[in-house]
C-alpha cells in the first residue's frame, strides 16, 4: 500500500474550483480516442458548454484499506462505502480525474494528478496523447489546491512537464505549502505535498499566485469557494477524514 494523502479522498468540491461562465445544460458524450491500441487509456467523457469542450481525463487510481480513515472503525467505513457502491475487497478505490477545457483557441488543464506519487498513476500524458495533444500544447494549468494528487504531474521527475503553460494557484496555498516550519510539524503522509509544492515554485518561476477571483480566459474564471458540498450518505464518512 502506497502512502496516501488523506485529504485527497475528502469527497468535496475543491477550495478553488473553475467557473465556466454558462449553465451545465449540456449533453455528455463518450470521448473518442485517436488510437488503434484497445488497451490505451482513453478520455472518459466530454461535456460541451457553448464554445467550450470539457474532457474528463484519468491519471490512474489508488486503493486504500478500510482501516485507513481516522475517526471510524474499518467496519463502519466499509458499510458506508458499500452504501454508495465504492467498496472493493479490502478497501476503496479512488480514481484521480483531471479536466481539459478547450475554448477553441486555448487548452486549459485543471489539475495534473499524482503522476506516480501514489497508487497506480501517471497516465495523464497518455490520455492526452489519445486526443492528439502533448503537454506542450497546454496553455494554462489551474491547480485547485496544492496536494500532490493535484499538482504531481507538473513536477514529476523533477522536470517542468508543462513547459509552455501558465500555472495558476491560490496565494494562500503557496504560502502554506512552502513553509518549512509547517512541513516539520506535519504528519508524514503530507510531506509529499510540501515537497511537490516546493518543486512547483522552483520549476515554474512565473507561477501565478492569485488573490481571490481571476479570469483565465473569457468565460473561464477561478473563484474562491468556501462552501463544501458533500453528498449523503457519505457525509459521516467525510467528516471522519482528516481534511
Amino acid at each position: 500500500m502506497t502512502n496516501l494523502s488523506r485529504r485527497a479522498f475528502a469527497f468535496a468540491i475543491p477550495a478553488v474550483p473553475v467557473a465556466l461562465g454558462s449553465a451545465l445544460a449540456a449533453s455528455v458524450n463518450t470521448a473518442k480516442a485517436r488510437t488503434a491500441d484497445p488497451k490505451a487509456l482513453v478520455p472518459s467523457a466530454q461535456i460541451r458548454i457553448g464554445r467550450f469542450t470539457v474532457t474528463a481525463l484519468v491519471d490512474g487510481f489508488a486503493d486504500m484499506p478500510f482501516g485507513y480513515f481516522p475517526g471510524s472503525t474499518p467496519e463502519q467505513v466499509e458499510e458506508r462505502a458499500q452504501a454508495i457502491s465504492t467498496a472493493k475487497r479490502g478497501g476503496i478505490r479512488f480514481v484521480f480525474n483531471q479536466y481539459l477545457v478547450d475554448d477553441g483557441e486555448r487548452l486549459i488543464l485543471i489539475d495534473t494528478g499524482p503522476a506516480g506519487a501514489m497508487g497506480k498513476t501517471g497516465q495523464l500524458p497518455g490520455a492526452l496523447e489519445t486526443m492528439g495533444i502533448t503537454r506542450e500544447d497546454i496553455g494554462a494549468v489551474i491547480v485547485t489546491h496544492m496536494h500532490v494528487d493535484h499538482l504531481g504531474g507538473l513536477v514529476a521527475g523533477g522536470s517542468r512537464n508543462f513547459p509552455d503553460s501558465d500555472v495558476y494557484v491560490d496565494r494562500r496555498d503557496v504560502a502554506y505549502w512552502t513553509d518549512p516550519a509547517k512541513r516539520i510539524s506535519t504528519p508524514e503522509f503530507l510531506k509529499f505535498s510540501f515537497d511537490a509544492s516546493l518543486e512547483l515554485v522552483r520549476l515554474y518561476p512565473n507561477l501565478q499566485a492569485m488573490d481571490g477571483e481571476r479570469q483565465i480566459t473569457p468565460g473561464v474564471s477561478i473563484i474562491d469557494l468556501t462552501l463544501m458540498v458533500i453528498w449523503s450518505p457519505m457525509k459521516e464518512l467525510v467528516n471522519s477524514m482528516a481534511l
